[in-house]
């Protein structure tokens, strides 16, 4: 992959300060993507606290929630992504049974 070339996986996570969940969230998403999306991927974490405006506009309803921007179409998980089978179904990163 050559400096220029756009990611192929971007994903923003949402969380509300570094709370247990957050934290566990932000560790299993880095454990999925290391595992599934090795240098595909990029993740940006926005704190709600620190930018409320964005919950609205995003429709975050819940927190964690984990938002798929590309590749198309986004989609959202919530939780904590604890559950590494439930989250590659959400990212369709594995066929589902």
């Amino acid at each position: 992959m050559s400096e220029d070339e756009p990611v192929a996986w971007q994903l923003r996570l949402y969380v509300a300060g570094e709370t247990p969940r957050s934290v566990a969230a932000l560790k299993n998403l880095r454990e999925i993507c290391e595992a599934h999306l090795a240098g595909q991927y990029e993740i940006e974490v926005i704190d709600l606290l620190e930018r409320p405006q964005l919950a609205q506009g995003e429709q975050i309803v819940a927190i964690p929630t984990l938002e798929r921007r590309l590749p198309e179409p986004v989609r959202k998980i919530i939780g904590d992504l604890s559950n590494t089978e439930r989250v590659l179904i959400g990212l369709d990163l594995q066929p589902k049974r």
